[in-house]
């Protein structure tokens, strides 16, 4: 299949656009929009979504990541193999924690332009022919490149920050919850989390923190927003005691 990972939004037509593409290149081809609200223009926040997410999905998969604030610049378009997986897109950090973590790995800077490629939306016109091409077992002309080019090793193995909050307001972490002691507690300025294993542990409105079903720290309140009433945005840090 091939799964679309996005910061485009699902409210104008850019990612009706890309599943158009796939679904005239690609067809019979599973498309999975996946995720269309990735943290926009932030491509290191992104990274840590992406390979939380990527591990439930089986080898052969093709993930189509637009994350590109850089589009039209000098940034390289890339396909990357990880442990039998590809992933199609920019060259900005978005793919540095999938490689970090893959026991396998290979770096390609995709060579093939098409024939109209606009300068604003290389999502649609070359990541997702390419990606259609991939998944089809043909893609187009890529060359292989050094990994250590595209790298990005000032980034922590795991990162003491927001990356994501959904719409419950629910706040990801960029933390994979096994590397924390059961105890640990979460320090966010006055506020102290403690762990709990559910919401329904919880009070009404009381905040903790728990190990997510893709295996992240995130942060929690039952019933309520925790991005509100602890005033978390994406980038916000906090230390662990």
């Amino acid at each position: 299949m091939i799964v679309l990972f996005t910061d485009f939004g699902r409210e104008g037509p850019y990612v009706g656009q890309m599943l158009a593409v796939l679904a005239r290149l690609a067809p019979g081809v599973p498309a999975i929009d996946l995720l269309a609200d990735a943290p926009a223009f932030d491509a290191k926040a992104s990274a840590y979504l992406l390979a939380a997410y990527a591990d439930e999905f089986s080898a052969g998969t093709v993930f189509l990541a637009v994350v590109d604030p850089g589009v039209g610049g000098d940034r390289q378009p890339l396909w990357v193999e990880a442990d039998g997986r590809h992933f199609v897109g920019p060259d900005n950090g978005l793919f540095e924690v999938i490689l970090r973590r893959a026991k396998r790995h290979r770096v390609r800077r995709i060579a093939w332009q098409p024939e109209k490629l606009s300068a604003s939306f290389h999502g649609r016109d070359l990541f997702a022919p390419f990606a259609a091409g991939l998944a089809r077992g043909a893609p187009p002309a890529s060359v292989e490149i050094d990994a250590a080019t595209v790298r990005r090793p000032e980034w922590p193995d795991d990162w003491a920050a927001i990356i994501y909050i959904d719409r419950f307001g629910n706040a990801m972490t960029g933390l994979r919850a096994a590397r924390l002691d059961p105890g640990a507690r979460i320090s966010l300025d006055v506020h102290t989390l403690g762990r709990a294993r559910t919401f329904s542990e919880m009070g009404p409105g009381e905040a903790f923190w728990y190990e997510n079903a893709n295996g992240l720290v995130e942060i929690a309140a039952n019933r309520a927003s925790a991005a509100r009433n602890l005033t978390l945005t994406v980038g916000s840090t906090f230390t662990i005691k």
